[in-house]
């Protein structure tokens, strides 16, 4: 499971937090832009600042909560990867729980774990898929019943030329 050790644990707490904190801001940014053009009143002019307007304010709000969210994953999985000592797709499905806490866990803890194992499964077809889809065929001459007996003479069903 080479995919899982992409960088040390400390680093990669940093590096969850930037990279969702990135994925929040754009796809808070695109929500928000829709839901401001919406909300402003009729005319162009106006939807377009509230749109701004929306996006400006909300934004970083939505980035930093995600980017909380992302950090708090990537601790738990490191944590997990420390008490262990190995990684694989099961310590992202119980970080996932565990990141909610009690409470929250038994709430939206199965959606979390259905979630995570949709995309942990995923992945891993995805890795099998492409592993199967670059072995080298078996060649013709392989396969004994298409080579010609050793003796001179021609093989059966085919004529002579």
């Amino acid at each position: 499971m080479e995919e899982y050790a992409w960088e040390p644990c400390p680093w990669r707490i940093v590096d969850d937090c930037g990279g969702v904190f990135t994925v929040g801001v754009i796809g808070g940014g695109v929500f928000q832009a829709i839901r401001g053009f919406c909300n402003a009143p009729v005319g162009i002019r106006h939807q377009l600042g509230g749109s701004a307007n929306t996006v400006k304010i909300q934004v970083s709000q939505i980035g930093g909560s995600f980017a909380v969210l992302g950090g708090l994953f990537s601790t738990m999985d490191c944590g997990l990867v420390q008490l262990q000592g190995k990684e694989d797709p099961w310590k992202s499905i119980t970080s996932g729980v565990l990141m909610g806490g009690p409470l929250a866990m038994v709430a939206s803890g199965l959606m979390g774990d259905i979630l995570l194992a949709l995309i942990e499964g995923v992945g891993i077809l995805l890795t099998r898929y492409t592993a199967q889809q670059f072995q080298n065929a078996p060649s013709f001459l392989e396969d004994p019943s298409q080579l010609s007996p050793k003796d001179g003479t021609q093989a059966p069903g085919y004529p002579i030329y």
